[in-house]
């Protein structure tokens, strides 16, 4: 991978590493993560600081990658997908004062090999989509999801094993 930093009027791609044959359309922000070979990232795609992207992804447009998500290989990210990284998010302390990085800490969420995420999906953090597991258009994903399993719902709900 080799460091990347794009800044125009189309994208902001700050401080990015970048695997080969990698695709990125334009309105993207991204800063401070890495996205791995062949993956394609759709137009108004925002990936924050320490995200990984691996090989061969596709990130549908208006997603949002937050810091600490992980995403491995050959993993399909439908549109308007959501990530969260926080458990109990506040704006201020109690005191008042705007809160910082050093107020709260990163919740990890991976999302194993081979999985697919349908449009609209809002993932809490801390969660595990194990690998070749599709998770459903719409759904919140607010428990790990086992390999090879098709959920959906709100809250995502076992439906059936992938065949």
């Amino acid at each position: 991978m080799k460091p990347l930093t794009l800044i125009n009027d189309k994208q902001s791609l700050n401080d990015i590493q970048i695997g080969e044959n990698v695709k990125i359309f334009n309105f993207v922000n991204a800063y401070g993560c890495s996205i791995d070979d062949g993956t394609k990232v759709g137009a108004f795609v925002e990936i924050q600081k320490g995200a990984t992207i691996g090989k061969n992804c596709k990130i549908s447009s208006h997603t949002f990658i937050c810091e600490g998500v992980h995403i491995r290989d050959n993993v399909f990210i439908g549109h308007n997908v959501t990530f969260i990284n926080d458990k109990f998010p506040r704006a201020t302390n109690t005191d008042g004062s705007m809160q910082t990085d050093a107020d709260w800490k990163v919740e990890e969420t991976i999302v194993e090999e081979g999985a697919s995420l349908g449009s609209s999906v809002t993932v809490l953090c801390g969660i595990t989509i194990g690998k070749n597991a599709i998770v459903g258009a719409g759904s919140v994903v607010t428990r790990n999801v086992s390999p090879d399993t098709i959920v959906a719902g709100n809250p995502a709900k076992i439906l059936k094993k992938v065949q």
